[in-house]
């Protein structure tokens, strides 16, 4: 691991204003970050994670503790050297009205250029660049107002990368996005970090899709301690399954998912391969049973069979066998 971009020693974090007057969320915290990493702060809501996000790029002071960037102390930069280092793209939308693509994404280069300031011929190349980065290219007069979410989603990080950050700060970017658009901005960050050596940290409610592309994972708790691996290492230390149990829910270590847990699922023997197998494998732990390969003959017994493209389901129990032709059916006649 190359030398960190973002270093920080015993952070406390929390609101020195508050009532009571001193609140802590987390302290005793030791976090690295380096260059050209992709790291995913998960974690239960309400547990700090914003918080901790907002502390790290100086937008809130630390209760205690030291923050350094690229070697120097947080607060021995100036307002305008941030910007020039650490870019952010938090969750709450910011107001754009008729703003074009180009223009919004031109935001970004306000640090350098001020507010009145004119653009150069440079500041619209960084802006171009930034927008081919994250495949807008082709928007630049779009109305932003016209945008998709998840388009709208990728020119507000277009605009933080015309910035020209070391590190890119995110806080929830999929949170108002469907699958789709949800896997391709975790697969936009993870590509900035390996391609183009961005430093990218950012929250996330979304494990699935933070353990298949993070570098590591950032695991806040509800005692504010922050466990830090890659994301197998956290599976295999059991830290999801503690930071995210609840009762009658366990995280199976083998599929990476939170199922109910099997001690109150109902068993059945399920004797199949394949694709088809697996997905009625899925289907029948969805609706609570407990899949065995053998087990007792009084308990249900399913065999898939498949002719061509052609599956049917042969359902033995209380000395009856009945044969169905999808999953839907299957999981009826256990009901019954």
């Amino acid at each position: 691991m190359s030398k960190p971009l973002l270093l920080a020693k015993a952070l406390e974090i929390g609101y020195a204003d508050a009532r009571p007057p001193r609140q802590v969320i987390a302290a005793g915290l030791n976090l690295n970050l380096a260059q050209g990493e992709y790291v995913c702060l998960v974690g239960p809501n309400g547990v700090g994670k914003s918080t901790l996000l907002r502390t790290l790029t100086g937008l809130q002071p630390a209760l205690g503790g030291e923050i350094s960037l690229n070697g120097k102390r947080l607060e021995k930069y100036t307002r305008k050297e941030l910007a020039s280092q650490i870019s952010v793209v938090l969750t709450s939308p910011i107001t754009v009205g008729a703003m074009t693509v180009k223009e919004l994404v031109a935001m970004g280069r306000f640090p350098f250029t001020g507010l009145f300031d004119r653009m150069s011929d440079n500041d619209w190349k960084i802006v171009q660049h930034a927008l081919d980065i994250v495949g807008l290219a082709g928007f630049e007069e779009r109305g932003v107002h016209k945008l998709s979410d998840g388009e709208r989603q990728r020119a507000m990080i277009a605009r933080a990368l015309a910035q020209e950050p070391r590190l890119l700060v995110l806080d929830e970017p999929t949170a108002f996005l469907d699958l789709p658009g949800r896997i391709s901005i975790m697969h936009l960050l993870r590509d900035l970090s390996r391609e183009h050596q961005q430093a990218v940290l950012t929250s996330t409610h979304d494990l699935d899709l933070a353990m298949r592309s993070a570098d590591r994972i950032w695991l806040m708790d509800r005692g504010g301690n922050v466990m830090q691996g890659s994301p197998e290492d956290l599976v295999l230390g059991g830290h999801f399954e503690h930071t995210f149990g609840q009762a009658n829910l366990r995280y199976n270590m083998l599929t990476g998912q939170f199922e109910e847990d099997s001690r109150q699922a109902r068993p059945v023997v399920f004797r199949a391969e394949g694709l088809a197998g697996a997905w009625t494998a899925r289907a029948l732990r969805r609706a609570g049973f407990e899949v065995l390969v053998e087990g007792a003959p009084e308990l249900p017994l399913i065999e898939l069979k498949t002719l061509g493209n052609v599956n049917c389901w042969s359902l033995t129990w209380q000395g009856v066998t009945r044969e169905v032709s999808s999953i839907y059916a299957l999981l009826a006649a256990l009901a019954e």
